[in-house]
């Protein structure tokens, strides 16, 4: 599985999906452009030692990761706060692509259309809460994705 941020902005939330995707071994993609310096030591140091370990793969857009990977359309998870799904639905393949947008606009309009039936979100209680931080998603998703695997 891939975990893949398209135009991260900030460091410590891709320093700490690189230290999970460590963890679960899962590649990281990181689409440009970013908020920050990939050599920055604030995502070296949220993935304390384990950032030299993850599997990265990087692309100039999302044009170039959708030419270069070719994900088939039933492989890619969307994640975002109004998704018309919960997260605990699908049964994620193990060659999945979970998909997470930057953290001020998520993910672009252009890219979700058409994807509707791949759009997810997680639960939330609260309507206090907008939004969770995108390094808690992303690690929320993962497990659960992992887990489908176990189970199916």
């Amino acid at each position: 599985m891939k975990i893949v941020l398209l135009e991260p902005e900030i460091p410590f939330n891709t320093g700490a999906i690189g230290r999970t995707c460590v963890a679960l071994d899962l590649d990281l993609i990181l689409i440009k452009p970013y908020g920050f310096s990939i050599d920055d030591k604030s995502v070296a140091r949220a993935g304390t030692r384990y950032w030299e370990h993850v599997k990265l793969g990087e692309y100039s857009d999302w044009q170039s990761f959708l030419k270069y990977e070719e994900p088939p359309r039933d492989r890619l998870y969307f994640f975002e706060e109004d998704g018309g799904q919960s997260f605990y639905a699908p049964e994620y393949k193990k060659d999945s692509y979970l998909v997470f947008g930057c953290e001020s606009k998520g993910l672009p309009k252009e890219i979700l259309k058409g994807m509707e039936d791949r759009v997810f979100k997680l639960p939330m209680r609260n309507p206090v809460v907008k939004s969770l931080n995108l390094a808690n998603v992303a690690t929320a998703v993962a497990y659960q994705a992992l887990r489908t695997q176990l189970e199916g």
